[in-house]
């Protein structure tokens, strides 16, 4: 039976990314749901411009999505809210995930909301959440 990953993105992420997180042959089976938080720098979100953040996650879902399909993986993609811990929420009130891969940013990258994610992704959910820092 296929794995149902979650994956959470904030950069697009090749097939080698989803494989390394959970494995060649989970990978080649797995259903994957990406979701691209909109992510708002500091001072967006202080001027409440949300649009540029918007668009970009889109872009990145829409390429993730792209580049795992290209790979033979069966993926589908949205975007979520900019919380990411609220995305991630949002996305298994209809999608019944079996694990949650969450993709970062080295330290000195990370945009301000990513800081605390996998702890408390992992105290939050039930599936079990994997973490993989992705190298840009």
């Amino acid at each position: 039976m296929a794995q149902r990953i979650l994956a959470l993105v904030s950069e697009a992420i090749s097939a080698d990314a989803l494989r390394s997180a959970i494995g060649d042959d989970e990978a080649r089976d797995a259903e994957v749901l990406v979701i691209a938080p909109a992510l708002v720098g500091k001072l967006r979100w202080l001027a409440a411009d949300p649009d540029p953040a918007i668009r970009r996650a889109e872009e990145v879902e829409k390429e993730t999505v792209e580049r795992l399909d290209d790979e033979g993986i069966d993926a589908a993609g949205d975007t979520g809210e900019s919380d990411p811990l609220l995305a991630i929420q949002d996305a298994l009130a209809t999608y019944a995930a079996d694990q949650i891969v969450l993709f970062t940013h080295p330290n000195g990258e990370r945009n301000w909301l990513e800081e605390g994610i996998v702890d408390e992704a992992r105290k939050r959910f039930d599936p079990p959440v994997s973490h993989i820092i992705v190298e840009q």
